[in-house]
């Protein structure tokens, strides 16, 4: 799985002139199931997110999880984090998970946030979604389950 995380003072996502999820201070998770992923490389991954220190400490140093901070996470399916733009102009996502596993996934990465004790909202997959946040930092962190085993 791949995830882009930004650590934000607020951020929301809207379908169809709706809000679907909200959170104030925490980060926002745009994640992408990939070919041969698992339920257990959704945990894996949501560990990471949940334990990763991109946050202010008490002298300024970014050594503080979302954890430790008590922050949320807004997590929004994006599977053009698999694009393949090594040829031509066109990107192509034939590494992404196919849809249904790509949706269940998405689910268990979010539940796995949630079940470590992060409130989670969420976007709706599949949906043509409008993303709005405060990028704090700005911070913004890459993560790749294939990078680490």
């Amino acid at each position: 799985m791949r995830a882009l995380i930004q650590r934000v003072s607020d951020a929301s996502v809207t379908v169809d002139g709706r809000v679907t999820g909200q959170i104030g201070p925490g980060l926002l998770v745009l994640v992408c199931a990939m070919q041969g992923d698992d339920a257990a490389t959704a945990e894996k991954l949501a560990a990471r997110v949940a334990r990763l220190r991109i946050f202010r400490d008490e002298g300024g140093k970014m050594n503080r999880s979302v954890l430790d901070t008590g922050g949320e996470a807004l997590v929004v399916s994006q599977f053009t984090l698999a694009a393949d733009t090594r040829s031509g102009n066109r990107p192509g996502f034939s590494s992404a998970a196919a849809p249904e596993l790509g949706e269940a996934l998405y689910q268990a990465f979010a539940g796995a946030l949630g079940d470590l004790g992060i409130p989670v909202a969420m976007g709706e997959f599949g949906a043509d979604m409008q993303v709005a946040l405060t990028n704090s930092g700005p911070v913004a962190i890459w993560l790749d389950s294939a990078d680490r085993s």
